[in-house]
């Protein structure tokens, strides 16, 4: 092998790191309105891909080991490896986000039903 870059792995890393949250943060802000189940979609579709991207990582940096590429090497092997990481790390945490507030609402939502079930009854 000489390179990873001209990897399967490589190429579906750059789609889940780069392409795919970005095309559901456009999807998101595009829209005028948005069912609840929606955005919940694209929350945990996002802490999916951020685990994705980790496993996609870890094998291209084990792929990098066993290449002849110096920069393989250089991206995947050294400290520049700690910093990519960063990327599905903060995309995990904007899922854990999104996924957060979709439930903090609907319990808003549900314990002020009870309370005004409550007074009624």
């Amino acid at each position: 092998m000489d390179s990873v870059f001209v990897e399967g792995e490589f190429y579906a890393l750059i789609v889940c790191s780069m392409l795919a949250p970005l095309g559901i943060y456009a999807y998101l802000m595009r829209e005028n309105s948005i069912s609840r189940g929606r955005v919940l979609q694209f929350g945990c579709l996002m802490i999916l891909l951020s685990g994705l991207d980790v496993f996609l990582f870890q094998r291209l940096r084990e792929l990098a080991r066993v290449s002849v590429s110096a920069l393989d090497d250089k991206i995947f092997v050294s400290e520049v490896s700690a910093a990519l990481y960063l990327l599905p790390a903060i995309f995990a945490g904007i899922g854990i986000n999104i996924v957060s507030s979709v439930l903090i609402n609907h319990l808003t939502e549900a314990e002020t039903r009870f309370d005004r079930d409550q007074r009624s009854s």
